[in-house]
């Protein structure tokens, strides 16, 4: 998803917010979905990929906690949510949690985009002059933070297909 050159107002960015929660919902639903699939295929969970699966949802849950914070501090409208999933749906719906060889690259998949998203919404406020209803320093520390863990999960994940090939 292209987050642009550069963030310049808190409009703009609290939709490029927003969009980041609906991300971290994908994110949070395919973990569900993959660990409840696995479930119903009466096969034995694997207990690397139930932590992983585990993990990642309620990393997801916390870092939509996170952005909403910064969101409730914007002086800036909501946009509907209908809207932000409607884009992001366009961009990530014609792919489903099926269409991917397995949990382990679907999970990959999802830490990678998340990751991506969130170096560039932080590229585009560095870039940008714009002034802001919060803490810019707040807010690239916070949006850094998330980058990482989602660099983290993405490491952990490849770190399981490595020991499986």
């Amino acid at each position: 998803m292209s987050v642009g050159r550069r963030v310049t107002s808190d409009h703009q960015l609290a939709r490029l917010l927003q969009i980041g929660i609906v991300l971290e919902e994908v994110v949070e639903a395919r973990a569900h979905h993959h660990y409840q699939s696995l479930a119903d295929d009466e096969r034995e969970l694997d207990e690397e990929i139930e932590e992983l699966l585990e993990h990642a949802a309620e990393e997801s849950a916390e870092h939509r906690d996170r952005l909403e914070g910064i969101i409730a501090d914007l002086d800036a409208e909501s946009i509907p949510f209908e809207d932000i999933e409607t884009l992001v749906e366009a961009q990530y719906g014609s792919t489903k949690p099926e269409d991917f060889d397995g949990v382990l690259y679907d999970q990959l998949c999802n830490e990678e985009t998340a990751y991506k998203f969130y170096d560039d919404l932080i590229d585009a406020i560095e870039a940008s002059e714009a002034e802001f209803s919060v803490d810019r320093e707040h807010l690239v520390r916070l949006l850094t933070e998330i980058r990482e863990e989602e660099a983290e999960g993405v490491e952990s994940v490849t770190r399981i297909m490595e020991t499986r090939e």
